[in-house]
């Protein structure tokens, strides 16, 4: 298990509101894996979820520090997302 999963797990955990996201979603991050966001919390998982949104990891990052809106990222081609695209609204609505 990567480090730097392990760590955005953490971070995502911490950003998120506990009653905030009530849908299922993964990131997937090229070479490294997956964390899956739910009503659980968040953890490093490759279980199947309502929308998967795939990047590489310097864009993951980004979103995840803030940097970068993950809207921008999908409209500009760095972040892919497959499956609900409502529910990767409200968890871009959710990191925000």
């Amino acid at each position: 298990m990567s480090d730097t999963l392990t760590q955005a797990a953490e971070a995502l955990n911490e950003k998120l509101d506990a009653g905030g996201f009530d849908g299922s979603a993964k990131f997937q991050i090229e070479d490294m894996g997956a964390i899956v966001l739910d009503s659980d919390g968040v953890r490093v998982s490759d279980e199947d979820a309502d929308v998967t949104m795939s990047a590489d990891v310097e864009t993951f990052q980004a979103i995840l520090s803030g940097e970068l809106n993950p809207t921008a990222a999908f409209m500009s081609g760095k972040l892919t997302v497959d499956g609900d695209m409502g529910t990767a609204m409200k968890l871009a609505s959710a990191l925000a």
